[in-house]
């Protein structure tokens, strides 16, 4: 494929990036309204936000097979549309239960197109022969800040209902301009995906070693996607709920997440270059670790948002890695075992945080986002050659 036409597509596969964390942080930055709306308990919101999680997971292994037989680009395309629809629907509802099911859809749509995209990634990946893999995660991060930090301006004076209608719009707008490249083009061929292996992980992914391989970068997702759905989720609640922030405070809370996560994902492709992926990781989750514990225990908003800042520079390129590595071995089959691994963590986090807040206090719930970030610290600690070191 020329390069003009990769260019193009690099471009495209990067506003759908953006496009997905702007509506994501635009939702997410209304939960607490949502949940004044619902009457509901930390614990009944934590089982209706698994819906988000549950739909995600359910339709991963499906949108793999439809990448395979379609074509990675209509699939993000198709999906991209469902996800800014159903971003409306969450005001509209007056219950848990019901907030539960238009999340089951939202979620379906979210975890389709982050499988769809993360798969035209890989191939884009390996046909530049460069590792720019965090650079489209660092534009879900910028569209994610953006969403959030308008959320946090708006919230005082929009509701919900016109709020979430507005995403729609923008998602369906962006959808039609980027779209139109993604489906002129179809991914580049690759004569070999496991070319880009890292040295010693080059067998069949069919073997049972490269299924192994592919589960461990997805163990490492799901402790990345864990700390993520956390802080959508539980972050500004936190602020709000524990330090008696406001409510603008409390959405810029995933918006320091989500920028130092920006930042640390510009940075990716230099730190795997010089690096490696597995001190990249390693380095990562010990950042993440210790910061989710400020974030989590601090007794004040400033020092709170601080570790949130640090957690997100940790687990900016934890994600990236595992998923490009995945791909890279599998094509979209492993896209879509990692990130059904991955948002198996989003699937676990929200109800186990919202019961955790129950039985103890959220505080101490969210300090089981340090602990996972240090599992992911020890799997690649105990993988750095299949990882690639």
């Amino acid at each position: 494929m020329p390069g003009q036409d990769l260019a193009r597509l690099r471009v495209a596969i990067t506003a759908f990036f953006a496009l997905d964390g702007f509506i994501f942080a635009g939702w997410v930055v209304r939960i607490p309204d949502i949940k004044q709306q619902t009457h509901a308990s930390a614990g009944s919101l934590g089982l209706a936000l698994l819906g988000v999680s549950a739909g995600a997971v359910l339709t991963m292994t499906l949108t793999g097979r439809l990448c395979r037989r379609y074509g990675s680009h209509p699939v993000t395309v198709a999906c991209m549309v469902v996800l800014a629809l159903s971003v409306a629907l969450p005001p509209l509802t007056h219950s848990a239960p019901a907030l539960g099911a238009v999340l089951l859809l939202f979620g379906a749509a979210y975890g389709g197109v982050n499988v769809a995209f993360n798969s035209a990634a890989v191939d884009l990946v390996a046909a530049l022969r460069r590792p720019i893999m965090p650079s489209f995660h660092a534009a879900f991060s910028l569209g994610g800040m953006i969403g959030a930090g308008l959320g946090g301006l708006v919230a005082g004076f929009l509701s919900p209902t016109r709020h979430l209608l507005g995403l729609t719009l923008v998602g369906l707008l962006v959808t039609a301009v980027a779209g139109r490249t993604l489906l002129r083009h179809e991914p580049p061929a690759l004569a070999q995906r496991t070319s880009s292996a890292p040295a010693g992980t080059r067998s069949d992914a069919r073997s049972t070693g490269g299924r192994g391989l592919v589960v461990v970068f997805g163990l490492v997702a799901l402790c990345t996607a864990y700390g993520e759905g956390a802080m959508a989720d539980w972050g500004a609640l936190h602020l709000q709920q524990d330090l008696a922030a406001s409510a603008g405070t409390a959405a810029a809370g995933y918006a320091c997440f989500a920028l130092a996560m920006t930042l640390g994902r510009l940075m990716g492709s230099t730190l795997l270059a010089r690096l490696g992926r597995a001190r990249t990781v390693i380095a990562g989750g010990t950042v993440a670790s210790a910061g989710m514990l400020l974030g989590s225990l601090a007794p004040s908003v400033g020092a709170a948002l601080l570790g949130f800042a640090v957690t997100g520079l940790g687990l900016a390129n934890l994600f990236p890695v595992a998923v490009e590595r995945a791909g890279a071995l599998a094509g979209p089959s492993g896209v879509a075992v990692a990130s059904t691994l991955g948002y198996g963590g989003m699937l676990l986090g929200p109800p186990a945080i919202g019961f955790m807040a129950d039985w103890f206090s959220l505080p101490v719930a969210l300090t089981s986002v340090a602990a996972l970030a240090a599992v992911a610290t020890a799997i690649a600690v105990s993988t750095r050659r299949a990882m690639g070191g």
